[in-house]
């Protein structure tokens, strides 16, 4: 059985020996993360060349406004073929989601200044 001073002893000396250790291994990791000092392939050069304006404007706009113009033909191309129609033939209704079935008619005004049918000054 150990005395206790010397299990404390132990419990600083296992808490010194981590404090220290910790900024050994921060170290190591940092060192592990480093690029690898390596000389570029013998074809590529050091730095880009120009790119042209033109070709820029191409490759970042030209081809998003093509990949969206291919979706949408994609997507209108199958009804348009079939003779389909891509508007709804009455035009859009009107709705109103999660509201009575039968129209407006259910909500009756309130038939007096004292009723107590809730609402912005209403009281429950």
């Amino acid at each position: 059985m150990t005395t206790p001073a010397r299990s404390n002893l132990s419990l600083v000396t296992a808490r010194s020996l981590v404090r220290a250790s910790l900024p050994l291994a921060v170290l190591g990791a940092v060192q592990l993360a480093t690029p690898a000092h390596a000389d570029p392939a013998e074809g590529w050069s050091d730095a880009p060349g120009s790119v042209d304006m033109l070709d820029a404007l191409l490759l970042l706009a030209g081809v998003p406004l093509l990949l969206f113009v291919l979706i949408a033909m994609a997507v209108y191309l199958p009804a348009l073929v079939r003779g389909e129609k891509l508007t709804p033939a009455g035009g859009p209704q009107d709705q109103w989601l999660g509201g009575p079935r039968s129209g407006t008619k259910e909500l009756a005004a309130s038939e007096s200044t004292t009723s107590e049918t809730g609402g912005a000054r209403g009281s429950w």
